[in-house]
């Protein structure tokens, strides 16, 4: 007997080697923001050495750029631009529409929730059935193709 329910249903997860390869190109795409906005804070402190350790001990350019960066993306896109480029979007994992902001802030603060245990909510990605870390559990959050994505509501 066949499965009635149409393919469209049925998302395509977006599995670990794709989203880890998401999350390089983000690093590549964030990490020129940071270094032109650390030699803007800190051009005066003298040398290289004293600019890089400088920003590197300021909490704001380490965590609330990336952060802002990050869910200002996700608000937007729905997606960051490492995904974007690879056509995965982040959605909401009973609908599959956008998800809510409390779903985003969630899914951002469970990154460390992923990380902290040698990375195990990361790598979780690969052998979870919809390839979910457990940032995305948290946050009842999926990350899926974005052609398999069901029409989004309007805002």
């Amino acid at each position: 007997m066949t499965d009635p329910t149409p393919a469209a249903a049925t998302p395509t997860y977006t599995g670990f080697g794709l989203r880890l390869l998401a999350s390089i190109i983000d690093s590549l795409v964030i990490t020129p923001l940071l270094i032109a906005l650390a030699i803007g804070l800190y051009q005066h402190s003298g040398s290289w050495l004293n600019m890089l350790m400088a920003s590197a001990e300021n909490p704001w350019l380490n965590y609330g750029v990336p952060a802002a960066f990050t869910l200002l993306f996700w608000l937007v896109k729905s997606a960051t631009p490492g995904k974007m480029l690879l056509g995965a979007v982040i959605v909401d994992a009973a609908s599959l529409q956008p998800p809510q902001r409390w779903q985003l802030a969630v899914r951002y603060l469970g990154y460390y929730v992923s990380l902290i245990p040698l990375g195990l909510g990361f790598i979780w990605i690969a052998f979870d059935s919809k390839k979910q870390g457990w940032h995305d559990k948290l946050a009842r959050t999926l990350v899926i193709q974005a052609a398999s994505q069901t029409p989004s509501r309007e805002n």
